[in-house]
Order: C-alpha cells, then structure tokens, then sequence
C-alpha cells in the first residue's frame, strides 16, 4: 500500500503517487504511468522497461530494508 499527502484534487495525489513509485523502483518519472483508476483509489501502474515481477522484487526489497531499520 502506497499513502499519499497530497489531495485527490486536479491529479495532485496521482502525480505524487507517481513521483514516489519513480524514487523508490531508481526509475524516471517519465517511465511510470498510471494505467487504470486515475480517479480511484486503487490504480494499476506501468513502469516502461520493467517486467512485473522486477517492480515487486524492487519494491518487497524496499519494504524489506524498511522493517529492519
């Protein structure tokens, strides 16, 4: 699960969700798009030249270092 601060309002939650995602996969913002629930809470995203399985080995490593500190 990824928390925002920002508000739902005119895209700024996407655009920080997005922001995020790119910080924590070491990827361009301009390689991650939300692909379905732009206006949901639950949103599909894509990472251009990352397989699946390669975004959620990155991100369980992530959630991983996290729990140990």
């Amino acid at each position: 699960m990824l928390k925002v601060n920002a508000p739902a309002s005119e895209g700024a939650a996407n655009r920080e969700c997005v922001v995020l995602l790119a910080k924590a996969l070491r990827v361009a913002k301009s390689r991650v798009h939300i692909v379905r629930g732009e206006r949901s809470r639950s949103k599909q995203i894509a990472v251009e030249g990352m397989s699946a399985p390669e975004v959620r080995k990155r991100l369980a490593g992530i959630a991983g270092a996290e729990g140990r500190a």
